[in-house]
């Protein structure tokens, strides 16, 4: 059973940053395709970034060239490094994760995520 804990949330002025981190219990993270979601109050939860072991990877719209996704497979370790924050982005972020080995391919569709974090809350505000 796939473990995640997320951390590094907080608060954080317009235009500031924030990188979170997503520690997995995995010995290895080929086999999985990983994402970050976010949840605001009121909202469904939607798909931010998601990541291979190819090291491809895919973002949505709203954060794209703000947002970047990367792992650290010795430290089992997925970041989301946050820039040129804005206040829409605040949400609770959940990491998730679904086998799919071998994968060039990843979806931010949370219909395929198996596994899911407690999350952490994000609130950029002055």
């Amino acid at each position: 059973q796939l473990q995640l804990v997320e951390s590094g949330g907080g608060l954080v002025q317009p235009g500031g940053s924030l990188r979170l981190s997503c520690e997995t219990s995995e010995v290895t993270l080929d086999s999985y395709a990983i994402a970050w979601f976010r949840q605001a109050p009121g909202k469904e939860r939607e798909g931010v970034s998601c990541s291979t072991s190819r090291d491809t990877a895919n973002y949505a719209d709203s954060v794209k060239g703000r947002f970047t996704i990367s792992r650290d497979n010795a430290e089992k370790t997925v970041y989301l490094q946050m820039n040129s924050l804005k206040p829409e982005d605040t949400a609770v972020y959940y990491c998730a994760a679904y086998w799919v080995p071998l994968s060039a391919v990843c979806t931010i569709d949370k219909r395929p995520y198996t596994f899911w974090g407690q999350g952490t809350q994000v609130t950029v505000s002055s």
